[in-house]
């Protein structure tokens, strides 16, 4: 089972822990959980650091916090993205563009996918652990698209793991390389996901009948 995430009253967006969580995120997601100081966050948003702690009395408290936010912002991104029914590769584009709109305005969300992996098993499962029903629904799709021959035959969970890699890796690559300095444009983030749903596309389409499939 995974590990929920707590229903509450909606946030204020204005809010000092709201901004907490957003610094958070933007640090945790960019510079990475050891570099990431309650000193530096308090200074950045000219509070108290015992204003901090007050929401959250260590760092680490801090961090299941901006996870358990983030989980139900990428579930809720996900699906929207799948919500109209679609066959075959019309819901891998659809999830596709949804990655990469996220790129675009929330590059530190997607990097705090990439850091938490780093940071061992408890914090990647309170990540993942929502987004749980998710993977096993697209597992499930997957599958069913096979079966109907409109997606190649292939391991519904190694082609899983390989969409996920391959979306992330190209959809996060223009943030890395903004963490070293390196200017971005939206045009070529279109240009990758062009290139990378076209690259999708090949090698999703089903095989002709009467193919060798071994």
């Amino acid at each position: 089972m995974g590990i929920g995430v707590a229903p509450g009253p909606a946030p204020d967006p204005g809010s000092t822990h709201e901004r907490l969580l957003d610094a958070a995120l933007t640090s945790f997601g960019t510079r990475g959980y050891e570099a990431t100081s309650l000193d530096a966050l308090a200074a950045e948003l000219g509070v108290r650091k015992q204003t901090i702690l007050y929401y959250h009395p260590s760092k680490a408290e801090l961090l299941d916090a901006v996870l358990d936010r983030s989980a139900g912002e990428l579930a809720d991104e996900l699906r929207r993205a799948v919500a109209r029914p679609a066959e075959g590769f019309d819901r891998i584009e659809a999830t596709v563009r949804a990655v990469f709109r996220l790129a675009v305005r929330r590059p530190a969300l997607l990097g705090l996918l990439r850091e938490v992996g780093r940071l061992g098993p408890v914090p990647t499962q309170r990540l993942v652990g929502p987004l749980e029903s998710l993977v096993a629904e697209a597992q499930a799709w997957l599958e069913a698209e096979m079966a109907g021959g409109r997606i190649r035959r292939s391991d519904p969970q190694m082609l899983l793991l390989s969409l996920y890699s391959a979306v992330m890796g190209v959809a996060t690559e223009v943030e890395v390389l903004e963490a070293f300095g390196v200017e971005q444009t939206l045009r070529s983030m279109v240009v990758r996901r062009r290139e990378l749903l076209r690259f999708l596309r090949a090698a999703l389409a089903p095989e002709p009948e009467g193919s060798d499939q071994s």
